[in-house]
């Protein structure tokens, strides 16, 4: 069933033994007399091939005389009808069925569309306009022109001729000159060229592509997403991230679908049928072990979860299998998980949110913070409008010239005048990043009971200059270091980890291939994935997988984690999940996910900090104010990269007064 060369990826595949005539029958006394055997008829139907249940729908035919499909439509219903049917059409006839539902009646259902159109192959488009004809007499391109418009409608007309370059001999020049005119026809442009984004990305190679948004990412600083949500907009703008969702990966594109329609309340049930009947025979495979890698559950468990009864039944059995029992990573997992260590290594600009004010006055900003604290009442709004709009080193300089013009200490007055969360983020602001991140260390390991999620956020993602000023402001503060205090206050391995993080002697040389593959091997070795066994002892192993965690640079790592896979065909970060537990994981994932894409590692704890009922402020409140100048911008974009909102929008939605208002005037922005 997999073309020529290629290993099949789908989760259904041909019954052994196969006879469509005894098939025909069984589904014919199925549904014979009062009721029917429901379970019998998906037990059946989800276990042949697509091409077998034609064959059993002509042998209904030639035995009884009668349409197996309209027969099922009329003993079924609801979800499990709709599915027992769609799996009965071919596939290209299922996809018609689908674009002609999307656009009969009133309104358009552009997410079907975008699904369809952007992820179909260039044989698989012309098997579905020549079965949109042959079902309904009509055409298909004249059908979508008709009920779309604009920049949208000509994308899909493009998509629509299937004839996307299928060469795998790319040019160089090319790839760059692609990436260069998508940069200026879109941020280097007043408006946007959107006939350019049309030509490039609707007609050239899947492999071009690829390395065209690797060479966009290199010269824009940006991914090409980023981008295509800035310059474009609406429906337009939705297709063409699915088309470069699909040419990334479309197995994790389909991986995000799937979420996406169980996640939340209510199931989007079309959006899960369609790609569970349309996949199960190409790459379901793949995309259940991107959705496990992705969002830390099975695909299997989440449908067990979201859905019920005989559809639950059917789906599962499309589904094919659990991969949290399974515990196998496959190669299409792989290869997503190895490209997204090579775009970890290309070098994008960190921007903060917060910048030095040009018309900087310190005596007149100490003045102007007086004025809103003094007398009866505080002037909140003042407050949050100097010191949210000034550097920490231009706050620093209004500390002392508070002091000099008054004879007051301005973080007490701020103290005693303000409150709660808004005296918190304003307090925070005040100190030196050193003097903060110090600080929240101190309150993670005094009193009873260990903060062991602040301790890894801090010492995984910071420095060796940010630890060394950390060490320094620690010890002025508390008069006492702050390795014995993590010494004192954890244990074991997770203690080991602390203890070498705070030394701040991570090497910050390039990359080493020969010791890359070495250190990778010891990798594979602790977490018990080498193909030959080590002659070191486990405590050696664990030894130097926690110094090379600990103390190699960040370009050396990435190349191990890509040895790694190259070497285990698993991701670093899911096996550390899968092999380790409790604080030494969390630490060791939070090491791996800060190498592999820092701003990303904050947007995630930001979106966790505040998804679900209640909000963590503590967490909101240091990640916005340690990242505020060195990458927040970044955290910006990775976070609508990620969770299709912005990180404005979501603090206004969970965060109220002025703690809302200092919050958004760090954020910088809406995106």
């Amino acid at each position: 069933m997999a073309p020529k060369g290629k290993v099949y990826r789908g989760s259904v595949k041909d019954f052994q033994g196969f006879d469509a005539n005894q098939d025909a029958e069984a589904l014919y006394n199925a549904m014979k007399g009062f009721g029917s055997d429901k379970e019998a008829i998906l037990d059946l139907i989800t276990s042949r091939s697509n091409k077998q249940r034609v064959e059993i729908c002509q042998a209904y035919k030639s035995l009884y005389g009668k349409d197996l499909i309209a027969d099922l439509k009329y003993e079924l219903t609801g979800k499990f009808e709709r599915l027992i049917v769609s799996l009965m059409r071919p596939p290209a006839y299922s996809d018609a069925k689908e674009i002609k539902d999307a656009i009969s009646g009133v309104g358009t259902d552009e997410k079907c569309l975008i699904e369809i159109l952007a992820s179909r192959t260039n044989q698989e488009i012309h098997d579905l306009v020549a079965a949109y004809k042959d079902a309904y007499e009509r055409d298909l391109e004249a059908d979508i022109v008709g009920d779309t418009s604009g920049h949208f409608k000509k994308m899909l007309v493009v998509l629509l001729q299937g004839a996307r370059e299928e060469d795998d001999v790319v040019s160089e020049d090319l790839v760059e000159q692609d990436a260069k005119d998508l940069l200026e026809a879109g941020e280097l442009k007043w408006g946007t060229d959107e006939a350019q984004f049309i030509y490039i990305l609707g007609r050239r190679s899947r492999q071009h592509l690829r390395l065209v948004f690797d060479e966009y990412l290199k010269i824009a600083g940006k991914p090409i997403e980023r981008s295509i949500r800035g310059e474009l907009s609406g429906d337009f703008e939705k297709l063409m991230l699915a088309v470069v969702k699909c040419i990334r990966s479309t197995a994790e594109y389909f991986a995000e679908r799937l979420y996406k329609a169980m996640k939340g309340l209510g199931t989007r049930d079309n959006t899960l049928i369609r790609i569970m009947v349309s996949r199960s025979e190409i790459d379901m495979l793949d995309i259940r072990e991107v959705f496990r890698t992705k969002y830390e559950k099975s695909l299997h468990n989440m449908i067990k979860e979201d859905t019920s009864g005989e559809y639950k039944k059917a789906l599962l059995k499309l589904c094919g299998g659990d991969d949290d029992a399974a515990g196998e990573f496959f190669p299409e997992a792989a290869q997503v998980a190895y490209r997204m260590w090579e775009l970890s290594a290309v070098k994008v600009e960190l921007r903060g949110t917060v910048q030095p004010a040009g018309d900087f006055n310190d005596d007149g900003d100490a003045q102007v913070l007086r004025k809103a604290m003094k007398g009866l009442g505080t002037d909140e709004g003042a407050i949050i409008e100097v010191v949210t709009k000034r550097s920490n080193a231009q706050r620093q300089q209004i500390l002392k010239a508070y002091k000099a013009h008054y004879g007051r200490d301005l973080m007490a007055d701020l103290k005693s005048e303000l409150s709660g969360s808004l005296a918190k983020l304003i307090l925070g602001l005040m100190l030196t990043p050193a003097q903060y991140d110090a600080k929240q260390l101190r309150k993670a390991v005094e009193g009873a009971g260990t903060d062991e999620s602040v301790l890894i956020e801090i010492m995984a993602t910071r420095n060796n200059q940010e630890i060394r000023a950390i060490n320094e402001a620690y010890q002025e503060a508390y008069h006492k270091s702050l390795e014995d205090d993590l010494s004192s206050d954890t244990s074991g391995h997770f203690k080991r980890i602390l203890v070498s993080l705070a030394l701040g002697n991570r090497d910050e040389g390039p990359e080493n291939l020969t010791q890359a593959h070495e250190d990778a091997k010891v990798v594979a070795e602790t977490l018990k994935l080498a193909d030959v066994s080590s002659n070191d002892s486990s405590d050696s192993l664990e030894t130097r997988f926690l110094s090379i965690l600990c103390t190699r640079s960040y370009p050396h790592l990435r190349r191990v984690f890509q040895e790694f896979i190259k070497m285990t065909n698993h991701d670093v970060e899911h096996t550390i999940k899968k092999r380790m537990s409790g604080d030494v994981r969390d630490a060791f994932v939070a090491i791996v996910r800060s190498v592999k894409n820092k701003p990303a590692f904050f947007a995630d704890k930001l979106y966790k900090s505040m998804k679900g009922a209640g909000t963590d402020e503590r967490t909101l409140t240091r990640i916005m104010i340690s990242r505020s100048e060195i990458d927040l911008f970044n955290i910006r974009g990775e976070f609508i990269d990620l969770f299709d909102k912005s990180l404005h929008h979501m603090i206004e939605k969970d965060t109220s007064g002025d703690y809302r208002k200092a919050l958004l005037a760090l954020c910088g922005g809406e995106d």
